[in-house]
């Protein structure tokens, strides 16, 4: 925060406390020039106006909420700059990345600073962490039909996969369904595992440069044709003679890398099943600017006992009945 903000959030902070003082005792003064427990003379629908004080446990209260409130203020960051003298803090700021983050951590450790957020996850670690431990010793096949396991898979999942393959596991554009039977990279529980431990990287390249407008229209009919789409006939055999630029990575038949055993993660392009959308002109979208989709890797973040029971939900996600 700027010293000029810091400045105005003070301005505004303490005088209305000095008020709130003020008010508090100009309103135990008696000004009216009538005694106490005496009638003002003011009269509404028969009811008369008394000279009373302020109950005492009201006025307790009230300067005891100011007490506290000077307090906070001294004790505790938010007085503009101040960082409060009981060196605590919610969370670590302005952090951008898992090195930062630990760093930050250590930081604090030397500085002698509370850090709210990092003694909550001490805490959960040291609580959770062995359960964590007693599930990842078991086989993935097994978890994924434990009941308590996926309950634990499932938290994870919607803390962390959510976002982007949606709460149901049914994804959205640019982000696979994960209910279904057809992976990118493999459904084994391994293959799971690897993904979810290392990320994925997409790098399917543009070919506007190499085919050109009439080339992108040509590769289009054929594509769709591969699923069973009606296209033009003659657009379509254009579009296979000039298939073998796709056919490295998607196959010779277009089934995709799992088919073939490749590494790629190329998609199957004869199953109508589409990332990106199977229309013609989100296909044409593939074909001229490529693909570069990023899965972010949990090994870090989530470490590997918790990547091990998430795998184990993420399997059972696509395949309900038990295979033991």
């Amino acid at each position: 925060m700027s010293s000029f903000w810091s400045a105005w959030i003070i301005v505004l902070t303490l005088p209305v406390l000095i008020g709130c003082f003020v008010l508090l005792r100009w309103n135990l003064t008696n000004y009216v020039g009538v005694p106490e427990d005496e009638t003002t003379g003011h009269e509404v629908d028969g009811l008369e106006e008394v000279n009373n004080p302020l109950p005492k446990w009201w006025t307790y209260m009230f300067y005891a909420t100011l007490i506290w409130s000077v307090f906070y203020l001294a004790a505790y960051p938010g007085l503009g700059n101040w960082p409060g003298f009981l060196n605590w803090t919610s969370s670590n700021q302005g952090i951008k990345s898992l090195a930062e983050s630990r760093a930050a951590v250590e930081q604090a450790k030397a500085d002698g600073r509370y850090v709210q957020l990092d003694a909550e996850n001490a805490t959960a670690d040291a609580v959770y962490g062995p359960v964590f431990q007693q599930f990842a010793k078991r086989d993935v096949l097994d978890l994924a039909y434990d009941a308590d396991a996926l309950k634990i898979g499932q938290r994870l999942f919607l803390q962390n996969c959510a976002l982007c393959h949606g709460s149901d596991a049914r994804g959205q554009r640019g982000y696979p369904n994960l209910t279904d039977n057809d992976w990118l990279y493999g459904g084994s529980p391994d293959k799971i595992k690897e993904t979810l431990l290392y990320g994925r990287r997409a790098a399917m390249p543009g070919w506007q440069a190499a085919l050109g407008d009439q080339g992108i229209k040509e590769m289009t009919a054929y594509v769709l044709s591969l699923s069973g789409r009606a296209v033009n006939d003659q657009l379509a055999s254009a579009g296979q003679a000039k298939f073998g630029l796709c056919a490295a990575c998607h196959g010779a038949d277009g089934k995709g890398s799992v088919a073939h055993n490749l590494p790629f993660g190329a998609p199957n392009l004869t199953n109508n099943i589409w990332l990106y959308g199977g229309s013609a002109s989100a296909i044409e979208e593939s074909l001229i600017h490529g693909r570069f989709g990023v899965m972010p890797a949990f090994k870090d973040t989530l470490g590997e006992d918790k990547v091990h029971i998430l795998t184990a939900y993420v399997y059972r996600l696509s395949n309900p009945e038990d295979k033991r």
